[in-house]
């Protein structure tokens, strides 16, 4: 199960966040934070996960944004970085390469698709034609 996915820009601004468990509001901030700087401390030769309090955390770097996933420790650590792979192209095709700008600026959609693909903690959906065709469905009644 997920625990919580951040997308955090490497000057340590959250840029995305949510939570599939219950997380105190005035203690994400210190979690986003502690995370980002132990993943800053690793070198490029550390893999790309590590134990953090009861859960995996799970990254991957594209450009100047870290795309993170807190998983359960039973979880499978490849399948959670194909995930974020997954995520990553899932934006790459739908802003045709994105960037951090897009990020800021289409927030609504990113929950969108990621709410297409998570439901409740849990991997729901992998198909990316499929979990574009909601947002994509938006956006042509949106043009009328």
């Amino acid at each position: 199960m997920i625990k919580y996915f951040y997308i955090i820009g490497k000057q340590g601004r959250t840029r995305l966040s949510r939570y599939y468990e219950n997380v105190p509001l005035k203690s994400r901030t210190a979690l986003e934070s502690d995370v980002h700087r132990n993943i800053l401390t690793r070198t490029k030769d550390q893999c790309l996960f590590f134990n953090y309090q009861d859960y995996k955390i799970v990254y991957r770097r594209y450009s100047s944004l870290f795309v993170i996933l807190a998983v359960d420790e039973e979880e499978n650590e490849v399948a959670s970085l194909e995930f974020i792979q997954l995520f990553i192209e899932t934006l790459n095709k739908y802003f045709e390469g994105v960037n951090e700008m897009d990020i800021l600026y289409n927030l609504e959609k990113i929950h969108i698709i990621l709410d297409e693909m998570i439901v409740n903690g849990y991997i729901l959906e992998t198909n990316i034609a499929k979990i574009l065709q909601p947002i994509q469905i938006m956006d042509k009644v949106s043009k009328r």
